[in-house]
Parts: structure tokens; C-alpha cells; sequence
């Protein structure tokens, strides 16, 4: 397991693979790529959050953990008078974020690392499927450090199977009351406040 889709750098050799993604009205052709999250599709949580999460709000929106961008490429052709920053640590990834946006012609992406995001942004909303597979003790420090950025709610896709109601009790119990909004294919869809 060295070549993790949270890894800086993957180690396996680029293999890109083109699908598109069909949602709420909207439709990307996306580019995926060995070495990041859900190659080649679009994984069954993803799809529940954008099917199941309320409409995006207007403003800075964050995508945590974006891979190779289909949250925030539907926020941004949601909403493109936003700024939707995809953040994650894979460089493939942000790579594949940058090119996706630019052929469908996004421009208000900002596909960074977490540290390129100039301290003073707030955002209205953060949409993530979370790295969970990275382990407790990272995704606790994800969300303890962008969670206090976040004006209005966040929108968070776990696998029931994987912790959804442990975390949203952790979260309640760092001060982030959180409900379950939808429940769909073994996954849940919580709110953040």
C-alpha cells in the first residue's frame, strides 16, 4: 500500500483514463489517473454527496481532499461566479484538477496544497469526501483545521461502513453540531455546522 491516493507523489506510472460525469444538469468530460482516488469513475460516495447535498452556496468554496476534481468542478459549473478551491496533498491530483478545469473551461478553480491558501480565505461552504483511509489522527487534523474556516455548513460522504456516526460524534464533540442528512448505498451524507 505505498501508492496511496493521499501519497504526495505516486509512485505508479501515469495511465490516464477518460469518463464523464453526469449530474444535476451537469456533464463533464474528466480525465482520472492511476495513482489518485477513484480512477476512471466516479466513486458511489461522491455521487451520493452531489445527488443528496443541498444546492451549493454563492462564494469561496472548498473541496477537501479534491483528487482529481469532480466535487469542485461541479461546484464550479454550479456556481461560476464562486471560487472553488480544490485542495489536496497529491500532486497527480491537482495536476488532473488544473487540466479538467481548463477543458471544460472553469475558470474560477484554484487546484493548491492546503499551505497555498492564503490565511485570510473563508469559505461559505466545504464539500469533501474525506480521506478516510489516511488514517484517524490525519482526517481529525483536516477537519480541525478547516472546519473553523468555514462560514456556513460543510457536506461530508463517509461509508456507514467506515465511521460516518463515530465522526460525526467526534465532531459534535469538538463543538461542530452534525446531522445526517441523507443515508443512500451505505452512505451517509452529514452536515457540519
Amino acid at each position: 500500500m505505498a501508492d496511496q491516493y493521499f501519497s504526495e507523489q505516486p509512485g505508479s506510472a501515469s495511465d490516464p483514463v477518460a469518463f464523464r460525469l453526469e449530474i444535476g444538469g451537469v456533464a463533464l468530460d474528466l480525465t482520472t489517473d492511476a495513482g489518485v482516488f477513484a480512477r476512471g469513475r466516479l466513486d458511489k460516495g461522491t455521487r451520493v454527496l452531489l445527488q443528496h447535498a443541498p444546492e451549493p452556496a454563492d462564494g469561496d468554496l472548498l473541496d477537501l481532499g479534491c483528487g482529481y476534481g469532480p466535487i469542485a468542478l461541479w461546484l464550479a459549473a454550479q456556481r461560476p461566479a464562486s471560487t472553488v478551491w480544490a485542495l489536496d496533498v497529491n500532486d497527480r491530483a491537482l495536476d488532473l484538477v488544473r487540466s479538467n478545469a481548463t477543458a471544460a473551461r472553469l475558470t474560477n478553480v484554484r487546484a493548491c496544497r492546503p499551505d497555498e491558501v492564503p490565511g485570510d480565505v473563508r469559505f461559505a461552504q466545504m464539500w469533501s469526501n474525506p480521506p478516510i483511509r489516511a488514517g484517524k489522527a490525519v482526517l481529525h487534523e483536516l477537519l480541525l483545521r478547516w472546519l473553523p474556516r468555514v462560514d456556513g455548513a460543510s457536506y461530508l460522504v463517509v461509508s456507514k461502513n467506515l465511521g460516518s456516526d463515530s465522526l460525526a460524534r467526534w465532531l459534535a464533540e469538538q463543538g461542530y453540531p452534525t446531522s445526517r442528512l441523507s443515508s443512500h448505498a451505505g452512505f451517509r451524507v452529514l452536515e457540519v455546522s
